[in-house]
């Protein structure tokens, strides 16, 4: 199981996204108590915090594209945990850019093998491989 820095922020990230479809909660106190749980400080702090940001300034467009590619899933009737994985992967693919599709894709099954039910990996690996060919062909 990966346990470096950076799994250890998208982790951080994807439990302050889980919490905030279920809390009133500030944002920042979310992020800030889940970092001060996991001892995730400096860069990997910062790292987080621009993924969390990043995914709920962008909601909106990353929703749009799961429903693209999910046609047969409802965004709004996915598993939450399974909605924020693929929201946390789409940042980082489409958004970002800052890692390679393929990091991102294997942090997010890596992901749903830690937080989601049996099927999460598999479906989150396949909604996400349908976004990479899609911006293959366009590109």
């Amino acid at each position: 199981m990966p346990t470096s820095l950076r799994h250890r922020a998208r982790i951080v990230a994807l439990q302050t996204l889980y919490e905030l479809e279920f809390a009133a909660n500030r944002v920042k106190d979310i992020l800030d108590r889940n970092l001060q749980e996991r001892e995730i400080s400096g860069d990997m702090a910062e790292f987080a915090g621009s993924l969390v940001s990043g995914v709920v300034d962008n909601t909106k467009l990353l929703d749009e594209t799961i429903g693209r590619f999910a046609k047969a899933f409802p965004v709004d009737q996915l598993a939450v945990m399974d909605r924020n994985i693929l929201r946390l992967a789409l940042f980082e693919i489409i958004i970002t850019k800052e890692v390679p599709p393929k990091v991102a894709i294997n942090e997010a099954v890596e992901l749903a093998k830690e937080f989601g039910a049996d099927t999460t990996p598999k479906f989150i690996n396949g909604v996400l491989g349908s976004v990479i060919s899609e911006i293959k062909k366009t590109a």
